[in-house]
């Protein structure tokens, strides 16, 4: 079976616009770009992946990602959804069978959680990585990629649950903090340097 990965990233002067009153936009584009350079090096050294795209229409986001080692596809549609679905067509086109959709801003994903995704989805057709909050969905792993219509947006996991049980899908929830923890507020933000300076010193005693 082979897998790719989608990570869909908007443009670096709208992205986390909920910060904007605590990190100033080039901050902002930094705390993007760290971020995607992280999820792009864990998927492939996860080795999973014959290839890891990323989607956006920023060409400096495209740029940066194909330096770290992704393939840059400029949105054909607008809107994020869209812009995802026309992606996934295209994979397909190319015989991608499991496609993995993963945001760009999950700083404390790990290889393992990765590898325990998609080993999950060797028994299910749909397999959604939940968010923190327990109503987003910051990964999706589909058999084939277009299973599930993208639903990507306010409480998205039970739209995505509730399609794939329409639909008669075999699907599971993936949780671990790697995929949960995505950074959207200075909430997020403060969490992940918590989690960080935790780690750091669990490794130094």
């Amino acid at each position: 079976m082979t897998y790719r990965a989608l990570i869909p990233v908007k443009t670096l002067h709208q992205a986390k616009s909920r910060l904007a009153p605590y990190l100033n936009e080039e901050e902002r584009a930094a705390l993007v770009l760290t971020m995607l350079q992280h999820v792009i090096s864990t998927l492939l050294d996860s080795a999973k992946f014959e290839c890891v795209s990323v989607v956006s229409a920023d060409s400096k986001v495209l740029e940066q990602a194909q330096s770290w080692g992704a393939r840059a596809l400029f949105e054909e549609r607008q809107g994020h959804n869209p812009a995802l679905e026309a992606a996934a067509l295209g994979e397909m086109a190319t015989g991608a069978e499991t496609l993995l959709t993963i945001s760009a801003d999950l700083p404390l994903l790990q290889v393992n959680d990765v590898c325990n995704m998609i080993e999950q989805s060797r028994q299910y057709k749909v397999v959604l990585a939940p968010s923190l909050d327990g109503t987003g969905t910051n990964a999706l792993l589909a058999r084939p990629p277009l299973a599930l219509p993208y639903l990507f947006g306010p409480g998205s996991l039970q739209l995505y649950s509730m399609e794939a049980k329409q639909r008669e899908l075999g699907f599971a929830l993936y949780h671990s903090i790697g995929f949960a923890l995505d950074i959207d507020t200075i909430n997020d933000l403060e969490t992940f340097r918590r989690y960080e300076k935790e780690h750091k010193a669990a490794h130094t005693t």
